[in-house]
Parts: C-alpha cells; sequence; structure tokens
C-alpha cells in the first residue's frame, strides 16, 4: 500500500469514529506529514483523495474541513423547510436580511398571475441546519392576498407559521423547477463556499385556495444537501 494510500485510510477511519466532526478544520499539511513523516505533497495527495470522496473540502486561506452529511431534502407538494429539516433530526434555521413591498417584474408577475407593477412582498435571506448556512432563499408573495405578511415575518420563525398568521392555513407547491449554478462572490461568502462553487437553484410556485400564494426561489449549496422526489406509484 502506499503511503498517500495508508494516510488516507487512517485519517478516514478517523472521521468515521469522530474524531474530527464535520466542520472541524484539519490541522495544517506541515503538522500532518510530521505526524505520517511524509512530504507535504504525499499529505496533499491523500487529502485530495478524501476530498473526492467528499469527506473533505478546502478553503482558500483557511484549510482543510471535515464535510458535513449532506442533509435529505424531499420536495413534495407540502414543501415546509422547517418541518423538513426538523424530521431529519437537524436543526432548522432562517435568517432574514430584508423584507421588503415592491412592484413586481414581468417574470415575478407572471409566475403568480399579476399585472406587471402590481405590490408584492419580497423576503430574502439564508436558510441554516444546525446553525450553519445551506440556502440562500428570496420568496415573493401577492400583497394584496396578504397584505399584513411583511409584520407577520417578523415576529414568526417560519415563512409557514407567518402565512397562517395571515390566514394561509394550507398552501400546496404546483411545480419544482431545478437548475445548477455556480456561486459568484456573494453568494459565496453568505454561504461560506467559495465563488465558482457548485449551486443547484430551484424555483417553486405554489397554491392556496385556487390563487398563486409564493413564487420561492432557493440557491442551495450543493455539497450540502439532497434534494429528493416523490415517486408516484401506480
Amino acid at each position: 500500500m502506499s503511503l498517500w494510500q495508508s494516510i488516507s485510510d487512517q485519517l478516514r477511519g478517523e472521521i468515521a469514529r469522530g474524531k474530527w466532526p464535520p466542520g472541524t478544520r484539519l490541522p495544517p499539511e506541515a503538522e500532518l506529514a510530521a505526524r505520517f513523516g511524509v512530504n507535504r505533497h504525499t499529505v496533499r495527495h491523500a487529502t485530495r483523495v478524501l476530498a473526492d470522496e467528499g469527506l473533505l473540502y478546502s478553503r482558500r486561506g483557511a484549510g482543510v474541513f471535515v464535510a458535513a452529511t449532506p442533509v435529505d431534502y424531499p420536495l413534495s407538494e407540502r414543501v415546509r423547510f422547517h418541518r423538513n429539516i426538523e424530521l431529519s433530526g437537524k436543526v432548522p434555521g432562517r435568517t432574514i436580511d430584508a423584507i421588503m413591498t415592491r412592484p413586481a417584474g414581468d417574470a415575478e408577475a407572471e409566475a403568480l398571475g399579476l399585472e406587471p407593477g402590481q405590490p408584492v412582498h419580497v423576503a430574502e435571506g439564508v436558510s441554516l441546519v444546525d446553525f450553519k448556512p445551506v440556502a440562500l432563499f428570496r420568496s415573493i408573495y401577492p400583497a394584496a392576498l396578504v397584505p399584513d405578511l411583511p409584520a407577520a415575518l417578523r415576529q414568526h420563525d417560519s415563512v409557514t407559521q407567518a402565512l397562517r398568521a395571515c390566514g394561509v392555513a394550507d398552501y400546496q407547491r404546483l411545480v419544482t423547477r431545478i437548475s445548477a449554478r455556480t456561486a459568484d462572490a456573494v453568494q459565496a461568502g453568505k454561504l461560506q463556499l467559495e465563488p465558482g462553487d457548485p449551486l443547484l437553484r430551484t424555483e417553486g410556485l405554489s397554491q392556496w385556495q385556487g390563487q398563486m400564494v409564493e413564487r420561492a426561489l432557493t440557491w442551495w449549496a450543493a455539497e450540502r444537501v439532497t434534494l429528493t422526489l416523490p415517486h408516484q406509484l401506480s
């Protein structure tokens, strides 16, 4: 067995046993090289193999870290972020960076069945899992349907709770579109990624009592989430 294989096997075992929990920064290459009695190139080869397996990831200027196990996130008719994350055994969270009311753009108006320029409420922020960022979101709502939503969003922890407070007791996802993106500098900073890292972008349209109630745009850190789709069994 080559030296780099022996080092990768040992580090892999230590990660599996919990010596290096998710999010932990590994010792610097020089320290690992001294520990294993090899040069830094051999250590770099070993950690690159573990990165290819999804066990490690690197941050320029910060070091090499242990990756968290991606969270399974089901996309169904009733997509509820807090509930989905709780069912996975993790802690959900959200920080809202901005809440505004403004005229709808053309794409927003078309998605929500509005005339261009009609007012919409927009909420933007970061979704968290176990207190770490996993996605950026921008959610758009017809202001005439839920006029008190901005105040409710500031009061409640989740969008579902805020909509319920505005009388929208239940709503259903009609369609979810998924596409691939790469993180720009702003997105990378908010998600603790590197610019150019892969993102999954979802666009969800939801309906309540025959009216479009939400257009939800989400940019997921691809390494931290697995989006799952239900199968319709006949």
